[in-house]
């Protein structure tokens, strides 16, 4: 049982790594589309394909993580976490009522950069349950996703 509970475990987490992609490009998407700001506009679609790049990412990883066992055993305790992160983090009642009430450009770098935030710290989390060989790519997502927390705070510094 305790295997098997892992095993359902790791690929719920790269599960939930897809809907972080999932809310960010969609988020990303809804901004570019009603923004009238160019530089929003154009930051925006850029970060939008960078987060489908990811989505893609890690659905191409899902086929090995499945048979994936980590090499320590975490307690169902570790994984209720996991999933309550998720399900108040990523999953919380979807983008359109996430988004600040009174939208301005501050609120909306302000929005984007704890989504890349809490998909940073969501990944640091599950980095022990990514198979060795592809903890790299990890650790590139990761490095993007702070790339993007810094061009959101550039440009509401320019703004």
């Amino acid at each position: 049982m305790g295997v098997e509970r892992i095993q359902i475990g790791v690929s719920e987490i790269l599960q939930f790594a897809i809907k972080i992609e999932e809310n960010g490009e969609e988020f990303y998407r809804k901004i570019a589309d009603e923004t009238q700001n160019e530089k929003i506009n154009k930051l925006f679609i850029l970060l939008e394909d960078d987060e489908v790049k990811h989505k893609e990412i890690f659905e191409r990883m899902l086929p090995e993580i499945e048979k994936y066992e980590p090499r320590e055993i975490y307690s169902p305790e570790y994984f209720a976490y996991l999933r309550a992160y998720a399900d108040n983090i990523i999953f919380k009642k979807g983008i359109e009522k996430m988004l600040p009430k009174n939208m301005n450009p501050g609120s909306i770098m302000d929005f984007g950069m704890r989504m890349e935030l809490d998909s940073i710290a969501y990944y640091q989390e599950t980095k022990n349950f990514i198979p060795q060989n592809q903890q790299n790519v990890l650790d590139r997502i990761i490095q993007e996703e702070r790339k993007h927390f810094l061009k959101l705070a550039e440009l509401k510094k320019n703004l």
